[in-house]
C-alpha cells in the first residue's frame, strides 16, 4: 500500500469520536491490505516500529524533528518551532509548511517508510543525530502535507489516533473473520506473544488455526495473570470449595524474568523491557538459576541490606532508571520475590496447575541471594489466612495474594483464581483504585496559576475498550503535583473528545487517556453524571471524595488501570459491609 493511501485512513482514525467506526474503519483499511503489510501497519498504528515490549526507538526529539522539517521546508528551525507552538503539534506544523512550500508526494510506499524508520533507529554512535535527521528530511521531501503531517508524528510518539490493542483485534476479526466478536478467538495467542504484529501476520498467511497454535516463547513477554480483590477472608476457602494457596503481597514492581542460556531479560507488567535497569538481578539469574530457558514471573522490591527493612514503593521505582544505574544497584539493591513459572528447559508450563508449577520453580531456583523464590503456603482453615495476612501486614507487606491451587497460568487474565486481600480493604472502600486522567478543568483562584483546578478521570471497560468516567477529582494534590499533572497533561492535550473515552462531561481540556494515579475515596455511590458501568436503565458509578495517592503511570498503562468489572465488585463489597 502507498504511504498516501494508508494517510487517508490516518485522517479518517482521527477525526472519529466513535469506538464503533475507528473499528470500521480499521476492518476496511487491514482488507486492503496485502499478508505481508498487516504487522507494519499494526505496528504504525500505534507510532512503533517493533512490538512494544522491543526496545526499539526511533531517538529522535521534538528539536531533532524539526531540524529534518526545516532543511525540506527552506526555514530556521525556530521558525518551525515556533509553527509547532502555535499550532500545538508537530504533525499540524509539518502540514502547514509542506502545503506552503508546495511538496508533491512521490507516492512512496508504506513499506519503504517503514524500512527507513527502521534505518533511523538503529543508527548508533557518533554523529547519531545528523544522521537521523538527515533520513527523515529524505522521507518528508517525498510526502505530501498530509503525510508529513503523520510520519513526524512517529519519532516522538504522539500519533493522536487513539487506537489501544482491543480495538486492533476488534478490527482483525471484523476483517478476516467476518465479526468483531470473534476477537475472543485471537485473545488467547495476544496474550501469550504480546505481539500484534505476529498475530495479524498469521491470521492473514495461515489462518485462525495457526495463530490458535501460536504459544509462549523465550524473549517474548506474557500478559501477566492479574487478581481479583475481596474484602472478607471467611469467604476464601469457601470460593475455592476447600483448600487455597497464599503468598505474600509485596508492594514492589513486576518483574517477568526471560532467561535463554546467557541472555536475561526482564519485563515490566506493562511489557516494557526494563533489563538494562537491573544489573544486580540479570547477575542473581545467572547465579541462581541453571536451567538453560526459563521464565519466571516475580515481584521486584528494594530493600535495605543493613536492616534488612523492605523499601517503599516509591524507592523501588527509583531503580527503573536509564543513568546512574549501576550507583543506584550499590546503593539501593533489589530483591525478586519469585512467585510462579511460566516455561522451562523448552516446555511451556502455564498449562499445569499451580501447586506442580510452584513444585518445579522451587527447584529450578537455588539460593536465594538476588531471586527468592515464593512457595507459598496452602490452607483450608480460614484462621491461618488470617494469621498470615496479620503477619504480612506486620512485615510492612500489603497483604496476600490467594490462589486457586489447581489452576493453570491464564495470561492476561483477570478473575477469581488469584485474588488480592490488602491492608486498606478494613475500611468502607475495599481498596485504593488506579484511575487515568481523561482531562482537566481550568483553575479558579490559586490554581488559576497551576493551570488546572480539578481532574476528569475514569477507568477501563475492558469489554468495550473504552475509557468511562468515574469523577472529578480536585484534592489530594500538592502545589507541585497540580503544576506536575499541568505539564504532563499538556504535552498529550487533544481538541475533541478521545474516540476511546465515554463522557457525558466536558472538561476545559481533553486529554489522551496515558496518566495513570493512584487514589483513595470515602466510597464508591451511584450517579448518573458518569459512565462507568452506565447502561440504559441504571445510573453510572463514581467516587466520593476522591484524592490522589500516587502516580502509577510509570509501572502501569492506561489498559491497567482499574476495571469497570472492579469497580462494580468493589461496589458490592462495600454495599455488604454496610
Amino acid at each position: 500500500m502507498q504511504y498516501s493511501k494508508l494517510t487517508e485512513y490516518f485522517e479518517q482514525l482521527e477525526q472519529t469520536s466513535s469506538r464503533l467506526k475507528l473499528i470500521e474503519i480499521l476492518s476496511e483499511l487491514f482488507k486492503e491490505l496485502d499478508p505481508q503489510d498487516v504487522p507494519m501497519v499494526a505496528y504504525l498504528l500505534q507510532g512503533r516500529i517493533a512490538p512494544f515490549y522491543e526496545p526499539i526507538e526511533l531517538g529522535m526529539a521534538e528539536k531533532s524533528v524539526a531540524s529534518a522539517m526545516a532543511r525540506v521546508y527552506k526555514k530556521d528551525r525556530k521558525d518551525v518551532l515556533k509553527e509547532i507552538d502555535k499550532t500545538g503539534d508537530i504533525g499540524n506544523a509539518a502540514q502547514n509548511l509542506s502545503d506552503e512550500a508546495k511538496i508533491i508526494s512521490t507516492n512512496i510506499s508504506t513499506k519503504e517508510v517503514f524500512e527507513r524508520l527502521q534505518k533511523i533507529a538503529s543508527y548508533k554512535g557518533d554523529g547519531t543525530v545528523e544522521k537521523k535527521t538527515a533520513e527523515l528530511a529524505e522521507l518528508l521531501e517525498k510526502m505530501s502535507g498530509i503525510e508529513a503531517k503523520h510520519l513526524t508524528r512517529i519519532p516522538i510518539g504522539t500519533t493522536r489516533l487513539g487506537i489501544g490493542d482491543p480495538t486492533i483485534l476488534d478490527a482483525f476479526a471484523t476483517a478476516k473473520l467476518g465479526d468483531k466478536s470473534k476477537r475472543k478467538l485471537l485473545e488467547g495467542a495476544y496474550n501469550k506473544v504480546s505481539d500484534l504484529g505476529l498475530i495479524g501476520e498469521v491470521l492473514w498467511s495461515k489462518g485462525l488455526e495457526a495463530v490458535e497454535k501460536l504459544d509462549v516463547t523465550v524473549g517474548r513477554p506474557i500478559r501477566s495473570q492479574l487478581c481479583e480483590r475481596i474484602d472478607d477472608i471467611a469467604k476464601i476457602t469457601d470460593k475455592y470449595g476447600g483448600s487455597a494457596h497464599m503468598q505474600y503481597k509485596y508492594d514492589g514492581f513486576r518483574a517477568q524474568i526471560h532467561k535463554d542460556g546467557d541472555n536475561i531479560r526482564i519485563f515490566s507488567r506493562n511489557l516494557e523491557e526494563t533489563t538494562d535497569s537491573l544489573p544486580d538481578v540479570i547477575k542473581g539469574v545467572l547465579k541462581q538459576v541453571k536451567a538453560k530457558t526459563a521464565i519466571f514471573d516475580s515481584e521486584a522490591l528494594a530493600f535495605n541490606p543493613e536492616t534488612e527493612e523492605f523499601l517503599p514503593f516509591q524507592e523501588t521505582m527509583k531503580r527503573k532508571r536509564k543513568y546512574g544505574i549501576e550507583e543506584a544497584a550499590e546503593k539501593t539493591p533489589i530483591k525478586v520475590f519469585v512467585f510462579d513459572i511460566m516455561y522451562l528447559d523448552g516446555k511451556s508450563l502455564v498449562d499445569l496447575p499451580l501447586l506442580e508449577r510452584i513444585e518445579i520453580m522451587k527447584k529450578a531456583i537455588s539460593g536465594d541471594e538476588v531471586l527468592v523464590a515464593q512457595p507459598g503456603e496452602v490452607t483450608d482453615k480460614t484462621e491461618r489466612i488470617n494469621e498470615l495476612f496479620q503477619d504480612a501486614l506486620t512485615k510492612g507487606l500489603e497483604g496476600l495474594i490467594i490462589k486457586r491451587p489447581d489452576s493453570r497460568y491464564e495470561a492476561g487474565a483477570r478473575n477469581s483464581n488469584w485474588i488480592k486481600i490488602k491492608r486498606n480493604t478494613q475500611g468502607n472502600l475495599s481498596d485504593t483504585i488506579d484511575v487515568v486522567i481523561l482531562g482537566y478543568i481550568y483553575g479558579r483562584g490559586k490554581r488559576a496559576d497551576f493551570g488546572a483546578g480539578a481532574l476528569l478521570v475514569g477507568v477501563y471497560d475492558k469489554d468495550k475498550d473504552e475509557y468511562v468516567t468515574v469523577s472529578k477529582l480536585g484534592t489530594g494534590l500538592t502545589d507541585d503535583e497540580w503544576r506536575e499533572i499541568h505539564k504532563r497533561a499538556d504535552k498529550i492535550k487533544v481538541d475533541k473528545k478521545p474516540a476511546r473515552v465515554n463522557s457525558l462531561m466536558e472538561p476545559s481540556v481533553w486529554v489522551k487517556p496515558e496518566i495513570v494515579i493512584e487514589v483513595l475515596a470515602d466510597e464508591i455511590t451511584k450517579s448518573p453524571n458518569h459512565t462507568a458501568g452506565k447502561t440504559e436503565t441504571e445510573s453510572g458509578y463514581a467516587l466520593r471524595f476522591p484524592r490522589m495517592v500516587k502516580f502509577r503511570e510509570a509501572d502501569k498503562k492506561a489498559e491497567d488501570a482499574t476495571t469497570v468489572k472492579e469497580l462494580v465488585e468493589m461496589f458490592s463489597q462495600q454495599y455488604k459491609k454496610k
